[in-house]
């Protein structure tokens, strides 16, 4: 279930349990959008898709009356969902099995319209026709037809591929242990690494601001890194939360950071190079994704 804590006047939501396997789509009365730290596009539905099932097969997702959420609808993917974008009325769901593109148009009944077989993709970013996927590498799937979804590039980033970021004709990937990756995709038929930065840990989540990369690098906390020269990035700063990084999510000068077995901390990262921590709160569980609308902060995670 979904259950609200206040902190200082900051109103938390989590995410008590996960649903392995499936996209699950929520009505949530009182907001107008919402995504996920997967990366759930802007939409005027007003549901969400939860896609972050990963490892945690058994369970089940529940909403809160607080909340006004009810379950209208699932589609099952039958794998383990790592990832979904949602843009206007098809959703993209990555899972171990491959992308899934489903229409909700009707979000208590959504139909799977599309289907690419890929190895195992963990994240998925939406721009126009193109789906990025980090799958180990970068694939670029043109989704133009939803029903014939058709790879037209792939890069082996030379990691694990579990997240990727977006901004005009550059995708940044969080790479594992070979850190962040940035790569041109001006020309998805011939993908070309322009930059990297290898962090010392485990790059599993990037978000971009502007000229910054911010990385949940696993047990060495939050990473950021200037990338107005994507041919060589450097590090600016870093601060070690403690736990697990594993999802990050920037608005104004705050990073919101998931940080595994820690919960959610929060830090300013107005001075880069002296991030401080202001915040944080132990979600009682292994957070893996977050989310901030607003004031509100929405943690995804394996909860007891």
């Amino acid at each position: 279930m979904l259950k609200r804590l206040t902190i200082n006047g900051l109103r938390f939501y989590r995410i008590l349990r996960l649903c392995s396997g499936y996209a699950l789509v929520w009505g949530f009365k009182n907001l107008n959008s919402f995504k996920t730290q997967l990366k759930l596009g802007r939409n005027s539905l007003n549901v969400v898709f939860i896609g972050m099932a990963m490892w945690l097969a058994g369970t089940n997702l529940y909403g809160a009356d607080s909340l006004n959420c009810r379950l209208i609808g699932f589609c099952n993917t039958g794998g383990f969902a790592g990832g979904v974008y949602v843009v206007d009325t098809l959703a993209y769901v990555v899972d171990n099995g491959g992308l899934f593109i489903i229409n909700v148009a009707n979000p208590s009944l959504p139909i799977e319209v599309g289907f690419y077989d890929t190895r195992g993709s963990w994240g998925v970013y939406v721009v126009d026709t193109l789906a990025y996927v980090a799958d180990g590498g970068l694939r670029i799937i043109n989704v133009a037809t939803p029903a014939s979804p058709v790879e037209v590039g792939f890069y082996d980033t030379g990691g694990y591929a579990c997240g990727v970021y977006v901004v005009d004709t550059l995708a940044y990937v969080s790479d594992g242990s070979d850190g962040l990756r940035i790569i041109n995709v001006a020309n998805p038929a011939s993908l070309v690494e322009v930059g990297f930065y290898d962090t010392s840990n485990s790059a599993r989540g990037v978000y971009v601001v502007d000229t910054f990369a911010y990385v949940a690098d696993g047990g060495d906390g939050l990473r950021i890194i200037n990338v107005v020269n994507p041919g060589l990035p450097v590090e600016l700063g870093y601060y070690n939360t403690g736990g697990d990084a594993s999802g990050v999510y920037v608005v104004d000068t705050f990073a919101y950071v998931a940080d595994g077995w820690v919960g959610l901390r929060i830090i300013n990262v107005a001075n880069p190079a002296s991030p401080i921590e202001v915040g944080f709160y132990d979600i009682g569980g292994y957070a893996c994704g977050v989310y901030v609308v607003d004031t509100l902060a929405y943690v995804a995670g394996e909860y007891s």
